[in-house]
Protein backbone atom coordinates (compact mmCIF):
# COMPACT_ATOMS: atom_id res chain seq x y z
CA UNK A 1 0.00 0.00 0.00
CA UNK A 2 1.49 3.35 -1.04
CA UNK A 3 2.08 5.83 1.74
CA UNK A 4 0.51 9.29 1.51
CA UNK A 5 2.86 11.83 0.02
CA UNK A 6 4.10 14.32 2.66
CA UNK A 7 2.89 17.90 2.26
CA UNK A 8 6.43 19.15 1.67
CA UNK A 9 6.79 16.78 -1.30
CA UNK A 10 3.65 17.93 -3.10
CA UNK A 11 4.21 20.00 -6.25
CA UNK A 12 5.39 23.40 -5.11
CA UNK A 13 3.22 25.25 -7.60
CA UNK A 14 0.07 23.60 -6.22
CA UNK A 15 0.97 24.72 -2.70
CA UNK A 16 1.68 28.23 -3.98
CA UNK A 17 -1.72 28.45 -5.65
CA UNK A 18 -3.39 27.21 -2.47
CA UNK A 19 -1.47 29.71 -0.33
CA UNK A 20 -2.26 32.53 -2.78
CA UNK A 21 -6.01 31.85 -2.82
CA UNK A 22 -6.25 31.47 0.94
CA UNK A 23 -4.12 34.52 1.69
CA UNK A 24 -6.12 36.65 -0.73
CA UNK A 25 -9.33 35.54 0.97
CA UNK A 26 -7.92 36.34 4.43
CA UNK A 27 -7.14 39.86 3.24
CA UNK A 28 -10.38 40.54 1.38
CA UNK A 29 -12.50 39.16 4.21
CA UNK A 30 -10.78 41.44 6.72
CA UNK A 31 -9.23 38.63 8.78
CA UNK A 32 -5.89 40.27 8.01
CA UNK A 33 -6.36 43.97 8.68
CA UNK A 34 -4.98 46.93 6.71
CA UNK A 35 -1.59 47.88 8.12
CA UNK A 36 -1.14 44.48 9.74
CA UNK A 37 2.26 42.89 9.32
CA UNK A 38 2.04 39.45 7.74
CA UNK A 39 4.23 36.91 9.48
CA UNK A 40 5.42 34.20 7.12
CA UNK A 41 5.77 31.70 9.94
CA UNK A 42 2.30 32.59 11.23
CA UNK A 43 0.81 32.05 7.77
CA UNK A 44 2.70 28.75 7.42
CA UNK A 45 1.09 27.50 10.62
CA UNK A 46 -2.32 28.91 9.73
CA UNK A 47 -2.50 27.46 6.22
CA UNK A 48 -0.52 24.27 6.73
CA UNK A 49 1.83 24.80 3.80
CA UNK A 50 5.59 25.18 3.70
CA UNK A 51 7.39 28.52 3.88
CA UNK A 52 8.51 28.79 0.25
CA UNK A 53 4.97 28.71 -1.25
CA UNK A 54 3.87 31.28 1.33
CA UNK A 55 6.73 33.57 0.36
CA UNK A 56 5.93 33.15 -3.34
CA UNK A 57 2.25 33.89 -2.68
CA UNK A 58 3.14 37.07 -0.79
CA UNK A 59 5.34 38.21 -3.67
CA UNK A 60 2.40 37.64 -6.03
CA UNK A 61 0.05 39.58 -3.73
CA UNK A 62 2.55 42.44 -3.73
CA UNK A 63 2.39 42.46 -7.53
CA UNK A 64 -1.41 42.55 -7.29
CA UNK A 65 -1.21 45.48 -4.88
CA UNK A 66 -2.80 43.82 -1.84
CA UNK A 67 0.37 43.85 0.31
CA UNK A 68 3.43 46.07 0.47
CA UNK A 69 6.99 44.89 0.98
CA UNK A 70 8.63 46.61 3.95
CA UNK A 71 12.13 48.04 3.64
CA UNK A 72 13.05 46.14 6.78
CA UNK A 73 11.80 42.88 5.30
CA UNK A 74 8.44 41.18 5.41
CA UNK A 75 5.05 42.31 4.16
CA UNK A 76 2.17 44.42 5.42
CA UNK A 77 -1.49 44.42 4.31
CA UNK A 78 -2.15 47.46 2.17
CA UNK A 79 -4.85 50.01 2.86
CA UNK A 80 -6.61 52.00 0.14
CA UNK A 81 -7.86 55.57 0.13
CA UNK A 82 -10.71 56.80 -2.03
CA UNK A 83 -8.12 58.46 -4.27
CA UNK A 84 -6.27 55.15 -4.71
CA UNK A 85 -9.44 53.45 -5.87
CA UNK A 86 -10.44 56.28 -8.21
CA UNK A 87 -6.96 56.15 -9.78
CA UNK A 88 -7.19 52.37 -10.24
CA UNK A 89 -10.56 52.67 -11.98
CA UNK A 90 -9.27 55.45 -14.22
CA UNK A 91 -6.21 53.40 -15.12
CA UNK A 92 -8.43 50.44 -16.04
CA UNK A 93 -10.54 52.73 -18.21
CA UNK A 94 -7.43 54.04 -19.94
CA UNK A 95 -6.11 50.54 -20.62
CA UNK A 96 -9.48 49.27 -21.84
CA UNK A 97 -9.71 52.34 -24.05
CA UNK A 98 -6.39 51.34 -25.61
CA UNK A 99 -7.70 47.80 -26.04
CA UNK A 100 -10.86 49.06 -27.77
CA UNK A 101 -8.83 51.27 -30.12
CA UNK A 102 -6.43 48.44 -30.90
CA UNK A 103 -9.35 46.09 -31.58
CA UNK A 104 -10.99 48.59 -33.95
CA UNK A 105 -7.74 49.23 -35.79
CA UNK A 106 -7.33 45.49 -36.35
CA UNK A 107 -10.70 45.41 -38.17
CA UNK A 108 -11.66 41.97 -36.82
CA UNK A 109 -13.81 39.73 -39.00
CA UNK A 110 -17.48 39.00 -38.34
CA UNK A 111 -16.44 35.59 -37.06
CA UNK A 112 -14.04 37.15 -34.56
CA UNK A 113 -16.79 39.50 -33.35
CA UNK A 114 -19.45 36.79 -33.07
CA UNK A 115 -18.89 36.11 -29.35
CA UNK A 116 -19.01 39.79 -28.42
CA UNK A 117 -22.15 40.25 -30.53
CA UNK A 118 -23.78 37.30 -28.74
CA UNK A 119 -22.71 38.70 -25.37
CA UNK A 120 -24.20 42.11 -26.13
CA UNK A 121 -27.40 40.41 -27.29
CA UNK A 122 -27.64 38.44 -24.05
CA UNK A 123 -27.12 41.63 -22.04
CA UNK A 124 -29.86 43.35 -24.05
CA UNK A 125 -32.31 40.55 -23.27
CA UNK A 126 -31.34 40.53 -19.61
CA UNK A 127 -31.79 44.21 -18.81
CA UNK A 128 -35.11 44.31 -20.65
CA UNK A 129 -36.66 41.77 -18.28
CA UNK A 130 -39.80 43.31 -16.87
CA UNK A 131 -39.22 42.10 -13.33
CA UNK A 132 -35.46 42.63 -13.17
CA UNK A 133 -34.46 41.88 -9.58
CA UNK A 134 -31.41 41.53 -7.39
CA UNK A 135 -30.91 37.91 -8.47
CA UNK A 136 -30.59 39.06 -12.10
CA UNK A 137 -27.52 41.07 -11.16
CA UNK A 138 -25.58 37.79 -10.89
CA UNK A 139 -26.28 37.13 -14.57
CA UNK A 140 -25.39 40.72 -15.39
CA UNK A 141 -22.06 40.44 -13.55
CA UNK A 142 -21.20 37.26 -15.47
CA UNK A 143 -22.06 38.74 -18.86
CA UNK A 144 -20.43 42.07 -18.11
CA UNK A 145 -17.23 40.29 -17.14
CA UNK A 146 -17.45 38.32 -20.38
CA UNK A 147 -17.81 41.49 -22.44
CA UNK A 148 -14.73 43.07 -20.91
CA UNK A 149 -12.71 39.88 -21.34
CA UNK A 150 -13.69 39.66 -25.01
CA UNK A 151 -12.71 43.30 -25.52
CA UNK A 152 -9.20 42.54 -24.27
CA UNK A 153 -8.97 39.42 -26.44
CA UNK A 154 -9.96 41.38 -29.55
CA UNK A 155 -7.08 43.78 -28.97
CA UNK A 156 -4.71 40.87 -29.54
CA UNK A 157 -1.98 42.42 -27.39
CA UNK A 158 -0.18 40.32 -24.79
CA UNK A 159 1.20 43.48 -23.14
CA UNK A 160 -2.24 45.07 -22.79
CA UNK A 161 -3.75 41.82 -21.56
CA UNK A 162 -1.15 41.41 -18.80
CA UNK A 163 -1.51 45.04 -17.75
CA UNK A 164 -5.30 44.89 -17.55
CA UNK A 165 -5.26 41.58 -15.69
CA UNK A 166 -2.88 43.04 -13.15
CA UNK A 167 -4.95 46.15 -12.46
CA UNK A 168 -8.13 44.07 -12.22
CA UNK A 169 -6.61 41.97 -9.44
CA UNK A 170 -7.15 44.96 -7.17
CA UNK A 171 -10.45 44.39 -5.39
CA UNK A 172 -11.91 47.73 -6.50
CA UNK A 173 -10.74 48.12 -10.09
CA UNK A 174 -12.58 45.33 -11.89
CA UNK A 175 -15.63 46.19 -14.05
CA UNK A 176 -17.93 44.46 -11.56
CA UNK A 177 -16.43 45.82 -8.32
CA UNK A 178 -19.35 48.16 -7.57
CA UNK A 179 -22.21 46.56 -9.50
CA UNK A 180 -23.89 45.25 -6.32
CA UNK A 181 -23.80 48.76 -4.89
CA UNK A 182 -25.55 49.94 -8.03
CA UNK A 183 -28.26 47.30 -7.56
CA UNK A 184 -29.66 49.11 -4.51
CA UNK A 185 -30.06 52.49 -6.18
CA UNK A 186 -33.52 53.69 -7.28
CA UNK A 187 -32.07 54.54 -10.69
CA UNK A 188 -30.31 51.16 -11.07
CA UNK A 189 -32.18 50.23 -14.27
CA UNK A 190 -31.33 53.58 -15.84
CA UNK A 191 -27.63 53.03 -15.06
CA UNK A 192 -27.78 49.56 -16.57
CA UNK A 193 -29.32 50.91 -19.76
CA UNK A 194 -26.57 53.53 -20.01
CA UNK A 195 -23.89 50.88 -19.47
CA UNK A 196 -25.49 48.65 -22.08
CA UNK A 197 -25.62 51.49 -24.58
CA UNK A 198 -21.87 51.84 -24.02
CA UNK A 199 -21.43 48.12 -24.73
CA UNK A 200 -23.40 48.31 -27.96
CA UNK A 201 -21.59 51.46 -29.08
CA UNK A 202 -18.15 50.01 -28.36
CA UNK A 203 -19.03 46.94 -30.43
CA UNK A 204 -20.32 49.14 -33.24
CA UNK A 205 -17.17 51.29 -33.24
CA UNK A 206 -14.96 48.20 -33.39
CA UNK A 207 -17.03 46.77 -36.27
CA UNK A 208 -16.62 50.02 -38.19
CA UNK A 209 -12.92 50.37 -37.46
CA UNK A 210 -13.45 53.63 -35.54
CA UNK A 211 -10.49 53.46 -33.20
CA UNK A 212 -10.72 56.91 -31.61
CA UNK A 213 -14.46 56.52 -30.96
CA UNK A 214 -14.01 53.02 -29.49
CA UNK A 215 -11.30 54.31 -27.15
CA UNK A 216 -13.38 57.29 -26.02
CA UNK A 217 -16.43 55.11 -25.35
CA UNK A 218 -14.47 52.54 -23.34
CA UNK A 219 -12.95 55.26 -21.17
CA UNK A 220 -16.35 56.89 -20.66
CA UNK A 221 -17.77 53.48 -19.72
CA UNK A 222 -15.40 53.28 -16.73
CA UNK A 223 -16.96 56.48 -15.38
CA UNK A 224 -19.95 54.43 -14.26
CA UNK A 225 -17.66 52.64 -11.78
CA UNK A 226 -16.41 56.03 -10.56
CA UNK A 227 -20.00 57.10 -9.92
CA UNK A 228 -20.79 53.89 -8.05
CA UNK A 229 -17.61 54.36 -5.98
CA UNK A 230 -18.92 57.69 -4.73
CA UNK A 231 -22.25 56.07 -3.85
CA UNK A 232 -20.46 53.32 -1.92
CA UNK A 233 -18.29 55.77 0.00
CA UNK A 234 -21.35 57.78 1.03
CA UNK A 235 -22.98 54.87 2.88
CA UNK A 236 -21.45 52.21 5.12
CA UNK A 237 -24.29 49.84 4.21
CA UNK A 238 -23.43 50.23 0.52
CA UNK A 239 -19.71 50.00 1.18
CA UNK A 240 -20.14 46.72 3.05
CA UNK A 241 -21.40 45.13 -0.19
CA UNK A 242 -18.05 45.73 -1.89
CA UNK A 243 -15.57 42.80 -1.75
CA UNK A 244 -12.52 43.86 0.24
CA UNK A 245 -14.29 46.87 1.79
CA UNK A 246 -12.31 46.42 5.01
CA UNK A 247 -9.20 47.60 3.13
CA UNK A 248 -10.74 51.01 2.38
CA UNK A 249 -9.82 53.78 4.79
CA UNK A 250 -12.35 56.59 4.46
CA UNK A 251 -11.08 60.12 4.81
CA UNK A 252 -7.54 59.23 3.79
CA UNK A 253 -6.20 60.79 0.62
CA UNK A 254 -3.14 58.56 0.23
Amino acid sequence: MAMEQPAEDKPRNAQTVRALLQLRELILSGELSPGERVSELGIVERLGVSRTPVRMALVRLEEEGLVDCLSTGGFVVRKFSAADIADAIELRGTLEGMAARRAAERRPSRAELAEMRDCVGSLDALIRRRDFGIEDFSDYIRLNDRFHSLLVELADSAVLKRSIERIQHLPFASPNAFVLVQSELPESREILFIAQEHHRSILEAIERGEGARAESLAREHSRIAQRNLQVALASQDHLDRVPGASLIRLGERT
